[in-house]
C-alpha cells in the first residue's frame, strides 16, 4: 500500500473510531482559561489569536539612538520616586510576561498591584532569578549565557507598578500585554490558590521536558493523537513526501532523523510544508536551520524545537482546514549519498478553528546586510502573532562580533512598541565574548546561544514566545540591528521566524539558490591570544605569562607576554595553543607579535619536529610586527594544537621573551 493511501486509511479509521470525540470546527472554548499562568503549558492554544489590545515592552534602551542601553543607567527607569526607581507603571487589565536583566543586584524590588500602597511582592532583584522564592520558581525563572530571566506571569486587573529601592540600575527589559476592559483577569495573589498551584506545577513539569515528546501538551485535552511513521530514501536532486493527509486536522509534533543527515554547510536539504492545497509553501527553510542548526551543525535543544539524542523535533501545533503535506527536497549534487529519513508525525483529526491561525516558518538571509538598514526577520500585513526567532550572524572579518551590539525592534500595527538593548539581550543572554556568559552554546526552554566563535566572527541565538507572543491585528515589522548604531557594519545574517497568521503572510516566500545558502567560512582567521584562545600547555618551570598592553603609533595593542629563563625540564621553553579552524586545508601561519630588546627566537613544532623557520623577535626598540610568517601546514577542521618553542635568542637580546598578540591562519589552497 502506498504511504499516502495508508495515511488516508489511518485517518478515515480514526474518524470512524473517535467520531464522537471530534470537535466540530469553531471557536476553541475554555471557560476556565485566562491570560497568565496557563499560557505557559497550554501549548494547544499557541495557534489561537490573541485578544490583547497592546503588546509592548519597557526597557533601558538609549533614547538618543546611541549604544548606552544600560551602561550608564540614564534610561533605566520611567521616573524617580523618593527612595527608588520606577521600572514600569502599567494600566490594566494586563499581564507582565517576561523580566530580563544581565545586571541583577541585591537591591529590593517591589511589586504594587491595583494602586495598593504596600507591595504584594518584595524580593531582592538577584533572588528573583535564583529559584528560591515561592513566587519565582525554577525552571520558569533561570539564568545562563550571561542573562537572568523570569517567565512567571504577573496579571493585574487595574495596574501594576514595579519599583526598585536603588539609586541606579543598568540593563533591563519587561514585556507585557494589555487586554480589553472586559477580559477576566484576576490580579496576582501572593497567596496562591490550589488552582494556581496546579497550573504552576504543570508549567514547571513542561519546562523540564526539553527534548522530550511533549505532544500531550500541544494536543488539546481529549484529542486522540495518531503517530504516523515513515521511512523514505532521499536521493540527491529529488523530493520525498514524508507526510500527507487530505482531511482536516492538526500536526502536534514532528520528529525527524537521523540528525546527521541534515548536517553540513551547504543548506541543500529543504523542508517544505503546504496547507489546504496552497501551491506556495507555509514552511520554507533549509531543513537543518528549521530545527536550530547553526553553521551546519545541531545547536539547539529548546522546549518546542531542536535536536535531542540524534533526532530533530518540532512541537509547534499546526492546524489546517482540509489538507496538509510535508516534504523534503534534496538539492545536493549527484556525488552525495542517498539518505534514509525516518519521520514520525503526531496528528490529531481536529481541523483548524476559526479563531486559530495557520503556522508559517520563513527563512531569510541578507548577505551582505544593508548599510543603514536593520536586518528584517519579517514584514507582513494581516492578523497573527510571532512565536519564535532563530538567528545566525557572521562578520566578514575574523576577530570580533561587534555587530551583536545591535538592538531588536518590533513595530506592531504601525507603532514601535518594543526596543531592545542588544542582540544577545533579545535572546535572554548578556555580555557576549565574556567567559561564563555569552561565549558558548547553551540551551534553555525558551532561549539560548547557538554558539560563539570570536575568531570566526560568528554567534547566534534563539527565542521562543508563549504568553509573550508578538500579536498584531494589521501588520508587524520585526528587525534587529547589525551594528551598535546606524547599522554601519556589513555582515552575513540568517533569520528564521515562526508565526501564526490568519491569511498567508504578505511578505515574499523565496529561498535563495542553493549556492547562495551555503555557510561561508572565513579564509583568514585571527586567534587573539591576548583574550581567550585556549592554552593547551606551556613550560613546566621558569616561565611566566601575563596579559599587557602598549601603544604603537597611537593605537592600543594587547598581547600575551611570555618571559622565560634557562631551559624547561624537557628542553626549550614552549607554549601550545588550541586553534579551532572551520575547514581542513593548507594554512599559512603567521604571528602578530611585539618585537623588542628582550625577545627570543620562536619556531613552530609538530610532533616534536620543526616545521618552519626560526623567527627572531629581537629589535632594538619595541615595535609592533603584525605579520611574521612562521610556517605552512596542513591542518584539520576543528581543534588544532599549535606548539611554539623559544629555541634561543639573539646575542643582543636581553631576555627570552615572546609577546604575542595573535596567531593568523590563512588558507593557502
Amino acid at each position: 500500500m502506498k504511504l499516502r493511501a495508508l495515511f488516508k486509511f489511518v485517518f478515515v479509521s480514526t474518524v470512524a473510531l473517535y467520531l464522537l470525540a471530534v470537535i466540530a470546527p469553531g471557536t476553541l472554548a475554555d471557560d476556565n482559561f485566562a491570560p497568565g499562568i496557563q499560557e505557559l503549558y497550554k501549548l494547544d492554544r499557541l495557534a489561537v489569536f490573541r485578544e490583547s489590545v497592546e503588546v509592548a515592552s519597557q526597557s533601558s534602551y538609549d533614547r538618543t539612538g546611541g549604544n548606552n542601553d544600560g551602561f550608564g543607567g540614564q534610561y533605566s527607569y520611567v521616573r524617580k520616586e523618593d527612595d527608588g526607581l520606577v521600572l514600569v507603571d502599567l494600566k490594566g487589565p494586563g499581564v507582565i510576561y517576561r523580566i530580563w536583566t544581565p545586571t541583577p543586584t541585591d537591591d529590593v524590588m517591589e511589586f504594587y498591584f491595583d494602586g495598593e500602597s504596600e507591595p504584594r511582592i518584595k524580593i531582592k532583584f538577584r533572588e528573583m532569578f535564583m529559584g528560591g522564592h515561592p513566587v519565582f520558581v525554577r525552571p520558569l525563572v533561570g539564568y545562563g549565557a550571561g542573562g537572568f530571566y523570569s517567565y512567571i506571569p504577573l496579571p493585574y486587573e487595574k495596574s501594576c507598578k514595579i519599583l526598585i529601592r536603588a539609586e541606579r540600575i543598568q540593563f533591563y527589559q519587561i514585556n507585557y500585554a494589555t487586554y480589553p476592559k472586559e477580559t477576566a483577569i484576576k490580579t496576582f495573589s501572593s497567596k496562591a490558590s490550589n488552582e494556581y498551584r496546579r497550573h504552576l506545577e504543570k508549567a514547571m513539569r513542561l519546562f523540564d521536558s526539553c527534548g522530550s515528546d511533549i505532544s500531550s501538551y500541544t494536543a488539546a485535552p481529549g484529542e486522540k493523537i495518531e503517530r504516523l511513521r515513515s521511512s523514505k530514501a532521499l536521493k540527491p536532486g529529488e523530493a520525498v513526501t514524508v507526510f500527507e493527509v487530505d482531511s482536516p486536522g492538526r500536526i502536534v509534533g514532528i520528529r525527524m532523523g537521523p540528525a546527521e543527515a541534515f548536517a553540513g554547510k551547504n543548506r541543500d536539504i529543504v523542508l517544505r510544508a503546504y496547507w489546504d492545497g496552497d501551491k506556495k509553501a507555509a514552511i520554507l527553510s533549509p531543513a537543518g536551520d528549521f530545527f536550530g542548526y547553526a553553521w551546519g551543525k545541531p545547536a539547539m535543544k529548546s522546549l518546542l524545537i531542536g535536536t535531542a539524542d540524534g533526532t530533530n523535533y518540532c512541537y509547534y501545533p499546526m492546524p489546517f482546514d482540509k489538507s496538509a503535506r510535508i516534504e523534503l527536497v534534496s538539492q545536493q549534487d549527484s556525488s552525495a549519498k542517498q539518505t534514509t529519513i525516518e519521520t514520525e508525525v503526531m496528528f490529531a483529526p481536529i481541523g483548524r478553528r476559526n479563531n486559530e491561525g495557520k503556522f508559517y516558518a520563513i527563512w531569510r538571509r541578507e548577505n551582505p546586510t544593508t548599510k543603514g538598514k536593520p536586518f528584517t526577520f519579517i514584514r507582513t500585513g494581516g492578523r497573527g502573532h510571532l512565536v519564535g526567532f532563530i538567528q545566525q550572524s557572521q562578520a566578514f572579518e575574523s576577530g570580533g562580533t561587534y555587530f551583536f551590539e545591535g538592538d531588536d525592534q518590533t513595530t506592531i500595527d504601525g507603532k514601535l512598541v518594543i526596543h531592545g538593548t542588544g542582540s544577545e539581550d533579545f535572546y535572554n543572554g548578556g555580555w557576549y565574548d565574556v567567559p561564563g556568559r555569552w561565549e558558548a552554546k547553551r540551551s534553555f526552554p525558551l532561549s539560548g546561544c547557538l554558539g560563539y566563535k570570536k575568531h570566526l566572527g560568528r554567534t547566534g541565538g534563539y527565542r521562543l514566545l508563549l504568553g509573550d507572543a508578538y500579536a498584531y491585528r494589521k501588520s508587524i515589522l520585526q528587525t534587529i540591528e547589525h551594528a551598535p548604531t546606524g547599522n554601519e557594519l556589513l555582515n552575513d545574517y540568517c533569520g528564521l521566524t515562526f508565526l501564526y497568521s490568519q491569511a498567508r503572510p504578505t511578505c515574499q516566500f523565496k529561498l535563495p539558490a542553493a549556492s547562495d545558502r551555503k555557510v561561508v567560512d572565513l579564509k583568514r582567521i585571527v586567534f587573539a591570544t591576548w583574550w581567550n584562545v585556549p592554552i593547551y600547555a606551556f613550560s613546566y618551570r621558569d616561565m611566566t605569562l601575563t596579559k599587557a598592553g602598549e601603544k604603537f603609533d597611537g593605537k592600543d595593542v594587547r598581547f600575551l607576554s611570555m618571559k622565560a629563563k634557562g631551559n624547561d625540564w624537557f628542553g626549550h621553553h614552549f607554549i601550545c595553543f588550541t586553534c579551532e579552524l572551520p575547514a581542513a586545508g593548507t594554512y599559512k601561519v603567521s604571528l602578530d607579535v611585539i618585537k623588542g630588546p628582550g625577545q627570543g627566537k620562536a619556531q613552530l613544532f609538530m610532533d616534536e619536529a620543526p616545521v618552519g623557520p626560526v623567527v627572531d623577535m629581537y629589535a632594538e626598540k619595541r615595535e609592533h610586527a603584525p605579520n611574521e610568517y612562521i610556517a605552512t601546514l596542513d591542518l584539520n577542521e576543528g581543534p588544532n594544537n599549535l606548539l611554539f618553542k623559544l629555541v634561543g635568542k639573539s646575542e643582543k637580546s636581553e631576555g627570552l621573551g615572546l609577546d604575542l598578540t595573535g596567531i593568523i591562519c590563512e588558507r593557502a589552497d
